[in-house]
């Protein structure tokens, strides 16, 4: 199994490393798109600098992954490969800083830029409708005027004809009085009514801004382009709103009712009469106190319409498709993940060495190394031992030479040396030779007088 795991090794490093420097190329690029939008300046120095930015992505992404698969596998300490792991975990963070959020952008940046202008568009549908509720709710209190418009009407009418307040018809002072009550009531009627008129037509304006910011939304094209055009709908839409709050009249309501009360006149009764004179004065003082009951009823009215919360003014912020996909990011997961994977893929191709190498190891039971030679290692090495054993034959035959030349030269300085001695001794024998033959007969030596001089 080893040698088949080595093998594979083998056969698979060139793929390894060209799949790495796509996923690198791959990355770079979709950086390049994503930091594009981010950069502002002349058209070159957006382009050299996102050039330059996605160039170092890639080198650095390509580098520090071939660094975690050369070492790595081979590391077999757990403390350093611990460390690893924590250089891995690291760096990985570091990646998707600099890369994987950029490539998110490139790959879900206008999505996530039409996200966010679609939640835009619906707060703004909600503002407007609410500013429109708003501005409506005082049209409610149009029965309470139109009913009490029309009974003060019809007491007149009744009084002028039967005397059906005072018990005199004809056209006097009661009649004077309820048909000036009627008269507020319709001219506050008919302000409510223009009212509405003009909040309808604020509404329609709105719903316009509303239909075009929607078909910038889902229209095509590039998205720079829509978002300027939708913020200009939001400057035009925001100023419908205020307008609509503006309109409401239910502050006009609270002032008139309120006038009502506190500056009802009573006229002087006119009767030609004492009797039909103070009939009158008791009616009077029975429309006054109606007149006031109604002025509370419809400033109380007023009050909670007017205690509604008004509409906030809600700010349209323009972002970038970076901002945008960060802001959304859980509603683009899917390519979250796919921005992530281009960039940590590798990290899985390291585990799966590590396993294999792990593997190798345990098949093997020894050093990895002395296990791991190729056919061109086998051929190198045969042809380093045979220079090597031709080089140790060469130094053995020069040193034997050398010691036959020693030897040679020794023999003869030895063989010089004997010759000389030799010399020295015969020239040594010639001269003792010629001593003795010059010596006389009568000269006794010193070696027979020896033992005479021993006996005496």
């Amino acid at each position: 199994m080893s040698l088949v795991l080595r093998n594979g090794l083998t056969r698979l490093e060139s793929t390894t490393k060209v799949t790495l420097a796509v996923l690198a190329l791959a990355s770079g690029v979709y950086t390049y798109l994503g930091v594009r939008g981010l950069l502002d300046g002349s058209a070159s120095l957006v382009f050299f600098g996102a050039i330059i930015y996605a160039s170092a992505v890639s080198v650095g992404i390509y580098a520090f992954w071939s660094y975690l698969m050369r070492f790595l596998p081979h590391v077999r300490f757990a403390a350093s490969r611990r460390l690893l792991y924590v250089a891995m975990a690291i760096g990985s963070a570091m990646i998707i800083a600099m890369s994987s959020w950029l490539n998110a952008a490139a790959l879900a940046g206008s999505a996530a830029l039409e996200q966010h202008l679609a939640n835009a568009t619906e707060d703004y549908q909600q503002k407007l409708d609410r500013a429109n509720s708003n501005a409506l709710a005082a049209q409610g209190l149009k029965p309470d005027i139109t009913l009490a418009a029309q009974r003060f009407a019809s007491l007149a009418q009744q009084e002028q004809r039967s005397g059906a307040l005072t018990g005199t018809s004809g056209s006097g002072t009661v009649v004077q009085l309820l048909t000036q009550m009627s008269s507020q009531l319709n001219n506050l009627l008919k302000n409510v009514t223009d009212s509405e008129v003009q909040v309808k037509s604020l509404f329609n304006e709105g719903r316009k801004n509303l239909a075009q910011m929607r078909k910038l939304v889902s229209s095509a094209g590039p998205i720079a382009g829509r978002s300027n055009a939708f913020a200009e709908e939001v400057v035009q839409l925001t100023g419908v709103i205020a307008a609509l709050q503006q309109s409401s009249v239910a502050p006009a309501v609270k002032r008139t009712a309120e006038d009502l009360g506190r500056s009802f006149i009573a006229p002087a009764a006119d009767g030609g009469t004492a009797d039909l004179v103070e009939r009158q004065n008791k009616v009077v003082a029975r429309v006054e106190e109606a007149v006031r009951q109604q002025s509370a009823a419809l400033a109380a009215a007023a009050d909670d319409i007017l205690a509604k919360p008004p509409v906030k003014q809600l700010k349209f912020t323009p972002l970038s498709t970076a901002e945008a996909v960060l802001l959304y990011a859980r509603d683009f997961l899917p390519s979250w993940a796919g921005a992530i994977s281009i960039d940590l893929l590798p990290a899985v191709m390291i585990f799966i060495l590590v396993i294999v190498q792990a593997a190798i190891r345990r098949e093997e039971g020894g050093e990895l190394d002395e296990n791991i030679m190729t056919a061109g290692d086998m051929i190198r090495a045969m042809k380093l031992y045979q220079e090597m054993g031709l080089e140790t034959t060469q130094a053995i035959a020069s040193a034997r030479g050398a010691m036959k030349a020693a030897a040679t030269n020794a023999s003869d300085t030895d063989a010089t040396r004997g010759n000389e001695i030799e010399r020295d001794h015969r020239r040594r024998d010639d001269r003792d030779r010629d001593v003795r033959d010059e010596e006389p007969d009568n000269v006794t030596p010193l070696a027979s007088s020896a033992p005479g001089d021993r006996s005496a």
